[in-house]
């Protein structure tokens, strides 16, 4: 069917389950991004040097990836809306502890329990939007979700800066209440649906494991660009990009903030203008342009270093991630559709993203301190630019693939 055909056709109200997962998703982006400012120098004020204190930053992230593979499997036993709810007050949990903490020990552990929770939100919140997505739509509210992600990971660090100011405990607390608040809401909401029970909708359909997933070329190539997406754009970025300002360019660390704001507005732009794109022109063919927009964005910086590459590289990487999340999202969603659990496999897929963000800093780290900056964003750059030939190499599916996932009319997998 033509991309004309598509747009002649009525378009389907979103359901009012995915908006509610849509503000669970802003509300707990926002308040990691307020609790963001206190972290590290709460750390600090229990006496560790700086490299303790970061180490209560990467405890999260790090007890997201070795239990994602556990919530993949809970999400598809006993359902995605129980895990979703669990999972937000875990985090609650989590953070208020964080507050009433009395040592460093305390607060590395009671952080790193956190991480637990959010891949528990992650995985089954993922699940349960593309599941309620309307036919041919996967790709837009890939974006929205997506999008929200973004606008409260702006808006929370703002907020929590005030807060900081009245005491470092206050984001914490701040945050651990409104996550009781929002489970409370959003489970009410959710409970009183028709399209979102305690299982999956067709229990007589076997939930995609990471096994059955990877027999799908897409699958694979999924995998590669989550990996260069979290290498480059979560991990390198905010990781590189402020000691890049400082040291190799010589600037206050005022400029490494416009920098990472400028990439967020890149985008963020480009989410609002093409979420949908996919839906209408392929996954792939989205995919290799984000991937090719964030390999030349990220790579500029090593080759021309300076102020003005810098901003024009964060504008275009952005731009470039903006492109390039909506739509991977949305081809793993495809492979699950809307019949079945796909816990599984899409906490294989935030394992790769979790990996690369995990080994991308320590990497391009090593690789700035020993060689220099250029190789350390070059490299970073090859990540996305690798990822970006394997999906060149990897076709759309044409017919309903080996997985039993959507066939393309549904899915929006048309070839390019």
């Amino acid at each position: 069917m033509s991309a004309r055909g598509d747009r002649a056709l009525p378009r389907e109200a979103l359901p009012w389950e995915v908006w509610a997962l849509l503000a669970g998703s802003f509300l707990v982006a926002a308040g990691y991004g307020i609790v963001a400012p206190a972290l590290p120098v709460f750390a600090r004020s229990f006496g560790v040097g700086v490299t303790a204190a970061a180490a209560v930053v990467s405890a999260l992230p790090v007890l997201r990836l070795l239990f994602a593979p556990i919530s993949g499997r809970l999400v598809a036993r006993v359902g995605e809306r129980a895990m979703y709810l669990t999972g937000l007050l875990v985090v609650a949990a989590s953070t208020g502890a964080c507050a009433l903490a009395t040592s460093y020990a305390q607060l590395l552990v009671y952080r790193g329990l956190g991480g637990i929770g959010s891949t528990m939100f992650t995985v089954s919140a993922f699940s349960l939007i593309f599941r309620l997505a309307p036919e041919g739509r996967r790709g837009q509210v890939s974006g929205l979700f997506t999008g929200s992600f973004l606008l409260g990971g702006i808006t929370g660090p703002a907020f929590g800066g005030l807060l900081v100011t009245v005491d470092l405990r206050a984001p914490f607390v701040v945050y651990a209440v409104a996550l009781v608040l929002a489970t409370a809401v959003v489970g009410g909401l959710l409970a009183r649906s028709t399209d979102v029970g305690v299982r999956a909708p067709d229990p007589t359909v076997e939930p995609l494991t990471i096994g059955r997933a990877l027999r799908s070329p897409i699958y694979r190539a999924a995998l590669t660009s989550g990996l260069a997406t979290g290498w480059a754009v979560q991990g390198v970025r905010v990781a590189l990009v402020p000691l890049f300002v400082a040291v190799a360019l010589g600037r206050e660390p005022l400029w490494a903030g416009i920098a990472l704001t400028v990439f967020a507005v890149g985008d963020g732009a480009m989410l609002l203008a093409t979420s949908g794109l996919s839906d209408h022109r392929g996954r792939r063919p989205v995919v290799i342009g984000g991937l090719a927009m964030v390999a030349v964005g990220t790579a500029c910086l090593g080759v021309l270093p300076n102020l003005g590459v810098l901003l024009v590289a964060s504008l275009v990487a952005g731009a470039g991630a903006g492109l390039l999340q909506p739509a991977q999202g949305a081809a793993v969603a495809d492979l699950v559709g809307s019949r079945r659990s796909g816990g599984p496999a899409l906490s294989g897929f935030q394992m790769a993203s979790d990996v690369g963000a995990i080994i991308g800093p320590l990497a391009a780290g090593a690789l700035a301190q020993y060689v220099g900056f250029g190789a350390a964003f070059g490299v970073s750059g090859a990540v996305a630019l690798a990822a970006m030939g394997i999906w060149l190499v990897t076709a759309e599916p044409d017919s309903r693939d080996q997985t039993g996932g959507s066939p393309p009319e549904e899915a929006g997998t048309r070839a390019a």
